[in-house]
């Protein structure tokens, strides 16, 4: 898909990833405590929830772990300081335009936070609508093609993938357009779609035996900035560090695009 998230595809391709970071049980325990505030505490009637709890379990978190966040969101064990969302925008190295979401009980201290990232890997936090108008958000249901172990000598062999007919369900899901991917376990297909669709598609993928890693809402830069200054490109991978780093931070998204040879010069 033209205009996708770069960030997302290096993320893919860095060493460590979400999951291993400390920082993960507090992000993705949030989603499940602001998913059971907005909606009712039962996963079967709240498709935010249940994506949430989805991505709880696939990051290691102990059932216990959200089932205390699902109490908490649904205020049986108290009322701690609301979670508020707020959208953050500002501009990194060269210019690249920076969206980023977050969850917190404190404006304050999220804000400072942003703005010693910014100012550290040199781009700097702006106001509300900034760079805003230059992304679009979209569903996105990213599809599992993982290695097979098969025979009796457990061979592991590449699952092939038959692109007519997940073009035939994507048509069927109401997607609208796919992009193959290289993960860390073996082939991947992200599947874009508008908000409103998301549960729909993943429901009709999921009915059509397609194996369904992960469903979220993503900002998608509208066009994308190239960038070619090796220092530009560090500063740019260490603030997108930087800014997933930090506990209020959901999610951050950039238009950059940065040639994989340069990227991975950067990131070593």
């Amino acid at each position: 898909m033209a205009g996708h998230s770069k960030w997302a595809n290096i993320k893919r391709q860095k060493a460590r990833v979400d999951a291993k970071r400390a920082n993960i049980f507090t992000k993705v325990s949030r989603e499940i405590i602001v998913a059971a505030r907005n909606g009712v505490p039962d996963p079967a009637g709240n498709f935010q929830l249940r994506t949430a709890i989805e991505k709880a379990k696939a990051a290691g978190i102990p059932n216990e772990n959200i089932d205390r966040a699902i109490a908490k969101g649904s205020g049986k064990l108290g009322s701690d300081a609301a979670l508020e969302s707020i959208q953050y925008e500002g501009y990194g190295a060269g210019g690249v335009a920076v969206l980023i979401e977050a969850l917190t009980d404190n404006r304050n201290r999220t804000a400072a936070d942003l703005r010693e990232a910014f100012s550290k890997n040199g781009g700097n936090l702006g106001e509300t609508g900034c760079v805003g108008w230059m992304f679009e958000q979209k569903g996105i249901v990213e599809l599992s093609f993982a290695p097979q172990k098969t025979g009796r000598g457990r061979k592991i062999e590449e699952v092939a993938i038959n692109e007519e007919a997940l073009l035939e369900a994507c048509l069927e899901g109401g997607a609208d357009s796919y992009e193959l991917i290289e993960t860390e376990d073996g082939q991947a297909a992200e599947i874009f779609t508008e908000v409103e669709n998301l549960e729909s598609l993943s429901h009709t993928l999921k009915e059509q035996g397609y194996t369904v890693a992960q469903v979220e809402l993503r900002w998608i830069p509208q066009n994308t900035i190239e960038v070619t200054d090796p220092d530009h490109a560090r500063a740019l991978l260490k603030l997108m560090d930087a800014l997933d780093s930090l506990d209020d931070v959901q999610n951050a998204t950039a238009n950059f695009d940065i040639a994989e040879e340069l990227m991975m010069a950067a990131i070593e």
